[in-house]
């Protein structure tokens, strides 16, 4: 085989280029691309870069406009990273745009143009589950929103009403949370005109411990009481962390997503009361953010909703959690909880940023009456759960769950059915059957209200 002028002048040229080209620039196969991911949402924008093999970056912000810029050392641009750009949706709050492209021979640039000033936060996640390394870029608003601002708009309710007719409010909610027609009913007679009954939850006693509670409900003088109920619905997982998957690919976090949403319209169709989530669509929230952003509301209640997996395919059966200071109630609980608690690797924390201290205290702090009055409301939603749908265990489980530990705000988690069962899967994918079991738990939350009224807090 002959060789040509122009073969020869190729290969002096490639030779020539080589020579150029800083030798830390072919270090390129070292660090691979294999997918790039985003996750907008209210509270932040993530970035996700999941790659092969040691990465290094630095970065910088610029005003005017406002931009960060990133620069990955010693690689070369390709096509994974270039599908970075098509990956940004026109309503991010906090991304106008991004580009991609080789810097320089051995960096490779990303150019964020932002909405806003932001609060940037890059680390690297060490291999976990089924992801590789994963380098993070989480932009957060300077100015973070009052979480209080999206519960404005609900009127506080009911608060300076007759204990009676507080009676007829909390009757007519459960009604409503059981599907039982327009949710209308009698105005109920003053406790005193009640004949007593005898029975060990009606005596004498009680009514009195009642009208105690009731008293706390009225106005004190001179001040101006309000006073509604806050429910925070916590649906697990989301964004990195899908939580379990189902053998037709469900994912859990979408599931619990759509029941979560559900919970919150029958929760805020009930009178004096309203809800809040912590999550509103598909990113990750660290387990601890999210008892932070129900006690940021000073929610009364907090529920956490999951569809998890087990083992064995034919597990199934709903089941309602507390936590536990002594340890888990079943092998099978420990499990669990340990499973849940390995979110936050799985779904990315920044190590550096998280507050050890706040973790310690939320675990100090959990106390033996937020565990007692948790018993008392999982114990009114497991009841409700179990007409609709079948129970793994007909009592309520304890086990360390992290997401449980607000010291002072009752909390459980409903593990609405199993997705790994292929039978319960398909239900948890029905709408009708996410409804009834929002449903459920609804009349649950609203039961245990009627039987443990809360303080009413006062406005100075």
């Amino acid at each position: 085989m002959s060789i040509t002028r122009r073969d020869l002048l190729k290969t002096a040229t490639a030779g020539f280029l080589l020579k150029l080209l800083p030798t830390d620039a072919w270090a390129v196969g070292q660090v691979r691309f294999v997918d790039v991911r985003l996750w907008p949402a209210d509270d932040y924008t993530r970035v996700t870069l999941e790659h092969e093999g040691p990465l290094k970056y630095k970065f910088f912000l610029v005003d005017n406009p406002h931009r960060m810029v990133v620069d990955i050392l010693d690689m070369r641009l390709d096509k994974t990273l270039k599908e970075l750009t098509s990956r940004l949706k026109a309503d991010d709050p906090y991304v106008q745009q991004i580009r991609v492209g080789q810097f320089d021979a051995n960096t490779v640039r990303i150019v964020f143009d932002l909405k806003a000033p932001v609060r940037p936060e890059i680390f690297n996640i060490d291999p976990v589950a089924t992801y590789q390394n994963r380098f993070v870029v989480d932009f957060y608003p300077q100015k973070p929103a009052d979480p209080l601002m999206a519960l404005v708009n609900k009127p506080e309710e009911s608060a300076t009403v007759e204990p009676s007719t507080k009676e007829d409010e909390i009757a007519r909610a459960i009604r409503m949370a059981e599907g039982q027609g327009s949710g209308k009913v009698a105005k109920t007679p003053a406790v005193a005109d009640k004949p007593v009954d005898k029975t060990p939850e009606k005596t004498p006693e009680k009514l009195a411990d009642k009208s105690a509670d009731k008293h706390i409900e009225k106005p004190a003088k001179g001040l101006e009481v309000k006073r509604v109920i806050t429910v925070a619905i916590d649906p697990g997982h989301g964004g990195e962390d899908p939580g379990a998957v189902g053998n037709s690919g469900s994912y859990e976090k979408h599931v619990v997503l759509s029941i979560g949403k559900l919970l919150k319209e029958e929760i805020d169709g009930m009178p004096g009361m309203r809800a809040m989530l912590t999550r509103n669509g598909d990113f990750f929230v660290p387990l601890g953010t999210r008892v932070q952003k129900a006690r940021s509301v000073n929610a009364d209640l907090f529920v956490s909703i999951h569809a998890d997996a087990f083992v064995k395919p034919t597990a199934s059966g709903s089941s309602v959690f507390v936590l536990s200071e002594r340890g888990a109630s079943s092998t099978a609980a420990k499990w669990l909880a340990n499973k849940e608690n390995s979110s936050d690797l799985i779904g990315g924390v920044n190590i550096k940023g998280a507050d050890n201290q706040l973790a310690k205290v939320l675990l100090d702090l959990s106390t033996t009456a937020q565990i007692n009055d948790s018993i008392k409301l999982a114990s009114a939603v497991l009841g409700k759960i179990g007409k609709i749908h079948r129970l793994h265990k007909a009592e309520v489980e304890q086990a360390g769950f992290a997401v449980l530990k607000a010291p002072d705000i009752p909390s459980i988690l409903v593990e609405t059915a199993f997705i790994s069962n292929p039978e319960e899967e398909k239900k948890l994918n029905d709408p009708d059957h996410q409804k009834k079991i929002a449903q459920a738990i609804a009349a649950g939350i609203a039961q245990y209200f009627a039987k443990n009224p809360p303080v009413a807090r006062r406005l100075t």
